[in-house]
């Protein structure tokens, strides 16, 4: 019920924005005037075709010539359109990711009841639906921009690798990459994920055998010494205490099982595990291994992990935009990392160890101070087009005066520690670890400031984070409705002009 519900919310503001969108803004905007054409040139069969400034591979296209394929013969029973390339309007392509941001929607609501499911289905949905409305991905899911279809695709194949279906999850990981290259990187952060998880569930498993098998030992070396008499004896006393005896024993494999081990322990838990189980854990995961391996031969092929624009797009050490993750995602979980008492929590473990904690924070700070000043790349597109909100974030707040920015660090480390604070309260330390590097992979080599790179990585730490107040929830939702209201407002009702430019002008994210 709960997935049908989180489908339908999200269809009532789907269907009449997606018209008021079309209506308003009916031809290509942005980045659609590469992909729009090029989508189409494949309505036509003409799959030789390529535009040289499209940076990412061709997956979106594809998905959408399954979708018109799908409303082709209705709308040609309807007269409405004469042949399979009319299909292929603005509009209709724009309905893609119509379409994919609902089965986004499901996904998210069914990770959300995997991963805690003793949720029940009103806060699952609430969850669900607020997610659904992340400004960046609402937003993308009206225009024709690979950013809906990628994060679908992402979700998908971390689903189905929480179910254990390893090879479709691998699948869709190659599909994904096939929507947008960078997304290799959380495809191995799915896999790593998946490893972690099959480590741990065989873990258990072997405690548990572990357990049975001390117990049946000590009873049949009881049996061999002592007779039948003893044996009727053990058997009345397991009677009279047998509960007391098993929630004794089920309280020591609890403890064991959840405790909170350091970093190395649980890398070298990992490892010791995985190679007890070496043949099914490659027969689980060598799928994900064959779509690395041919993502490096792509790269190899062609030169670059870019597709066209190589010059504009080209790989920068841009530790600057790591910083800047934090600080947007943090403060679109505002309610959770600028409260009270996320402060008092980190105040307090910051008291519990404060040699090693002032150490750390004054590394992190060292560390941003000299990404910001070294490592810090204003993009000749950022500079230039006043079109994106990053071009005014970075002229009026960051780079507003010369001391801006530094002064911005010391937030930037504090969402970061709150960040990683948050995680671990529910992930072992290993997967925190590797969810940080994801991100460095996936943010750093980017020069532009997009925000639109920052989606798969904040609904990996929103679905991690356990956000347990309703009322949290809500002030997101509404912060949410709020920025979507604003920016889509913006969009449709203030367009502008530009003297060296024809043509309408419009501000997007």
């Amino acid at each position: 019920m709960g997935r049908i519900a989180v489908a339908s919310i999200v269809i009532l503001w789907l269907i009449p924005i997606s018209i008021l969108v079309n209506r308003i803004v009916p031809d290509p905007y942005m980045d659609e005037i590469f992909h729009v054409p090029q989508a189409q040139q494949y309505c036509k069969g003409n799959f030789r075709s390529w535009d040289p400034m499209i940076t990412t591979p061709p997956g979106l296209y594809f998905l959408s010539l399954a979708y018109v394929a799908s409303l082709f013969p209705g709308l040609f029973c309807l007269q409405a359109v004469s042949s399979f390339s009319d299909s292929c309007s603005t509009s209709i392509l724009r309905l893609t990711n119509g379409v994919l941001s609902v089965i986004c929607s499901i996904l998210v609501y069914e990770i959300i009841t995997h991963l805690r499911p003793s949720l029940d289905d009103k806060k699952a949905t609430l969850r669900a639906v607020v997610l659904s409305l992340y400004p960046l991905h609402w937003f993308f899911s009206f225009l024709y921009y690979t950013d809906v279809a990628s994060l679908t695709a992402v979700l998908a194949m971390y689903l189905l690798t929480l179910k254990k279906k390893y090879l479709s999850s691998s699948l869709l990981g190659a599909l994904s990459v096939l929507i947008r290259q960078t997304n290799i990187i959380w495809m191995f952060f799915v896999a790593c994920a998946g490893i972690i998880e099959f480590a741990e569930s065989h873990k258990k498993d072997s405690v548990e055998v572990d357990g049975s098998s001390s117990l049946k030992e000590k009873e049949d070396l009881s049996a061999n010494r002592n007779g039948a008499a003893v044996i009727s004896n053990l058997r009345k006393r397991r009677v009279n205490s047998g509960p007391k005896s098993q929630r004794n024993f089920t309280s020591r494999k609890s403890v064991h099982v959840t405790h909170s081990s350091g970093l190395l322990e649980e890398i070298q838990g990992v490892i010791i595990i995985s190679w007890n189980h070496l043949w099914k854990l490659l027969v689980s995961f060598t799928p994900f291994f064959m779509v690395f391996v041919a993502f490096v031969a792509f790269v190899f092929w062609n030169g670059s992990i870019v597709l066209g624009a190589k010059d504009a797009h080209a790989v920068s050490p841009h530790f600057a935009q790591l910083l800047y993750y934090g600080m947007v995602s943090a403060l679109f979980m505002a309610p959770v990392h600028f409260s009270l008492d996320q402060a008092a929590l980190l105040f307090r473990q910051f008291s519990k160890n404060k040699l090693l904690n002032i150490f750390q924070w004054f590394l992190a700070l060292t560390v941003g101070l000299l990404s910001v000043q070294f490592f810090s790349i204003a993009h000749p597109y950022l500079l230039a087009d006043n079109r994106h909100y990053p071009f005014y974030l970075w002229r009026k707040i960051i780079n507003y005066y010369w001391s801006s920015k530094y002064l911005m660090v010391p937030l930037y480390v504090y969402s970061w520690f709150s960040i990683l604070s948050n995680l671990a309260k529910n992930q072992k330390k290993f997967w925190v670890v590797i969810y940080f590097f994801a991100c460095a992979a996936s943010l750093v080599p980017t020069p532009l400031i997009e925000f639109r790179y920052y989606t798969i990585p904040f609904f990996f730490l929103v679905l991690h984070t356990n956000i347990s107040d309703i009322k949290s929830w809500v002030i997101m939702g509404v912060l949410y409705l709020l920025i979507n209201c604003f920016t889509m407002y913006m969009f449709l009702f203030r367009p502008f002009s530009w003297k060296h430019e024809a043509g309408t002008q419009r501000f997007i994210w």
